[in-house]
């Protein structure tokens, strides 16, 4: 998107210098492999862009998109040690590269140099920023409990569901951009609205990517296609689809998130067939449509132009069409 270049660049260009390698290295190292294996670097640049949409000079943001970016990183190689991941944009995940302890100490290091990011803020606004990003860093913690929690119950309800991923990506998305906003000097109302739009967004952009990890192709989407079915995750598919499938079709599909095969193919096959002959596939995608449309309506009361306003919603249209 042409609108995020600008912001895409100076980014990358600090991320560097952020970073670097030095003693020890096997703590440092994974840091930066993680970080150079690029992504889509969302979060760091809806902050700068916020930032820059309240008439503000968006570099003065950068310190705050980079403790994101890291903090958002950090979350990653954790993730991938939980859910034992052995791909990460396509390469191979910390843990996998190394090993077990270094993914699980690179990533706290991450954390606490994220947090020494704010520390070049004057008080008040490093104040403010802290106490967000400690608020959505324990939230995120939360949402990763629910996330492992669902794996060992049966009883998963579909606003459960949506709690978790509220929690674990949703909030993140909505600090970064209300951390721009912070930097800014908006006004309580604009902060607080603009969380908001982000929140919703990151719902949408959550449950678009419960959808790609069944349904994306592998050669774009970065991650182990079917990775949710063979780790028996409770996704909005799944849920929905033992509620909308006939009763033998659900008792099929409990059986098949109870196992875990040595070729898990034919499950993800089946699996996903019954998560498109119940419906649950088109009522993801109306869910993906509702958040969305509610992020919009809440641009209504930002206090910036129609021009930016337009610019975060065609943002927020891009991203729900994404295939990686």
């Amino acid at each position: 998107m042409d609108l995020l270049k600008k912001y895409s660049n100076s980014l990358e260009e600090h991320l560097d210098k952020a970073v670097t390698i030095q003693e020890p290295t096997q703590l440092y190292e994974p840091i930066k492999y993680i970080l150079d294996l690029g992504g889509k670097r969302l979060r760091p640049i809806l902050t700068l862009m916020c930032c820059d949409f309240f008439e503000v000079d968006y570099h003065k943001a950068m310190n705050a998109a980079l403790a994101v970016e890291l903090f958002h990183n950090f979350s990653l190689i954790h993730d991938d040690i939980m859910d034992n991941a052995p791909l990460r944009r396509k390469k191979e995940t910390v843990h996998e590269k190394w090993d077990l302890n270094t993914g699980i100490l690179s990533g706290d290091a991450m954390l606490i140099l994220a947090y020494r990011l704010f520390e070049d803020y004057e008080s008040a606004l490093f104040r403010e920023l802290a106490r967000l990003f400690s608020k959505t860093a324990i939230q995120v913690c939360e949402g990763q409990q629910y996330d492992v929690d669902f794996e060992r119950r049966d009883d998963v309800r579909l606003d459960e569901y949506i709690k978790m991923i509220d929690c674990k990506t949703a909030v993140l998305i909505g600090a970064a951009m209300k951390m721009g906003a912070i930097v800014a000097g908006a006004s309580t109302a604009c902060k607080t609205s603009l969380f908001e739009f982000g929140r919703n967004l990151g719902i949408a952009f959550q449950l678009q990517d419960d959808y790609l990890d069944a349904f994306g192709n592998p050669d774009t989407f970065g991650k182990q296609v079917g990775g949710d079915i063979i780790a028996n995750k409770k996704t909005f598919l799944y849920l929905t689809a033992l509620e909308r499938s006939s009763p033998s079709e659900a008792a099929e599909l409990r059986h098949l998130f109870s196992i875990s095969p040595k070729d898990p193919s034919d499950k993800v096959a089946i699996v996903k067939r019954i998560f498109e002959n119940s419906g649950a596939v088109s009522a993801t995608e109306k869910e993906i449509a509702h958040y969305t449309q509610t992020a919009n309506e809440v641009l209504n009361t930002i206090k910036i132009s129609e021009e930016r306003k337009e610019e975060l919603r065609n943002f927020g249209a891009w991203l729900m069409r994404r295939k990686v």
